[in-house]
């Protein structure tokens, strides 16, 4: 419960302080805006630069733990994505709330989480547990956003505008270029690595108060209480199931691997399908509630499940 809280009260007390700034006009919603590119353009690409770099050829060796986690957000993605479309969300939505689904808080969570349960021996699993929801599901997301938003002007512009922009999008370039340093056994130079470690310090305050900010300016409507209470039932129930069942069933990995799986699995919803939904105009009140209501139920769901973990 300990490593939980030290994890998900900090998390949950930076939307909070959104929020608060929000409500008594601390912010507007230009600042809002501003804030958001900001970390999607600059904070949020040195975070995935600096976790990529850090990875070493013999770490990426654990294809059961990488199936497993892969298979369990993929599988959630799927099934969020269809019940968007048969409420009638258009193409674009339903991937966003697919992506809300499935994108665990990996990045700002998940590897001190696991730090505190596993030790430093979990290091890995979260760093690739990162990499795949940074450079796999979320820009499969993206791809399905750009493919929708512009298919009327015809396969050959929509294809040439889809390739330029994720081939030019930093949220793509940052990761694979910190990737590539990593699995080459170049060494970073020392200004550089603390020029990205430095900018991506901000990501997860800078994230996680435009979240407030954007629930104070915009409001969480209730007719949209339904599709919350789905999208949260599926991050932090249906994911982490398929996962254990990956994991425990199917793949055969060590228990560190196979438990640091579930538990990422499990992690409440990151900041990355809101700033997609706001970067692309698109709504993003289900979203923002999606994303609070998750944090605040992950201590009770996550307690459990590490609580299940330390008895097998």
């Amino acid at each position: 419960m300990q490593a939980v809280l030290n994890s998900a009260l900090p998390v949950f007390a930076l939307i909070l302080t959104g929020f608060i700034c929000g409500f008594f006009g601390v912010f507007d919603k230009t600042a809002t805006d501003n804030l958001n590119r900001f970390a999607i353009y600059l904070a949020l690409p040195s975070l995935m630069f600096t976790a990529m770099s850090r990875i070493r050829p013999d770490q990426v060796q654990q294809f059961g733990f990488a199936a497993a986690f892969c298979g369990g957000f993929a599988v959630t993605f799927a099934v969020a994505f269809v019940v968007s479309r048969l409420r009638g969300r258009r193409v674009a939505n339903a991937s966003v709330e697919g992506l809300d689904a499935g994108y665990s808080n990996v990045g700002f969570m998940g590897i001190p989480m696991c730090l505190l349960v596993f030790g430093p021996e979990s290091a890995p699993a979260s760093i690739i547990a990162t990499l795949f929801t940074a450079c796999v599901l979320f820009l499969f997301a993206i791809v399905v956003i750009e493919i929708d938003l512009q298919k009327a002007d015809g396969f050959w512009s929509t294809s040439a505008r889809v390739t330029r922009a994720i081939f030019t999008s930093p949220l793509l370039i940052a990761p694979v270029a910190g990737l590539a340093v990593g699995l080459s056994g170049l060494t970073v130079p020392a200004p550089f690595a603390s020029f990205t470690s430095i900018l991506g310090g901000a990501a997860s305050p800078a994230a996680l108060v435009c979240i407030g900010l954007f629930l104070a300016q915009e409001r969480v409507v209730t007719n949209d209480i339904g599709s919350i209470a789905l999208l949260v039932s599926m991050k932090l129930v249906l994911q982490p199931a398929v996962t254990a069942f990956l994991a425990f069933r199917v793949f055969s990995m060590p228990p560190l691997w196979s438990h640091s799986a579930v538990i990422l699995s499990a992690l409440p919803i990151g900041s990355g399908p809101f700033t997609i939904a706001k970067l692309y105009g698109l709504e993003a009140g289900v979203t923002s509630g999606s994303i609070l209501a998750s944090h605040v139920f992950a201590v009770l769901t996550v307690s459990l499940l590490v609580a299940w973990l330390a008895q097998i």
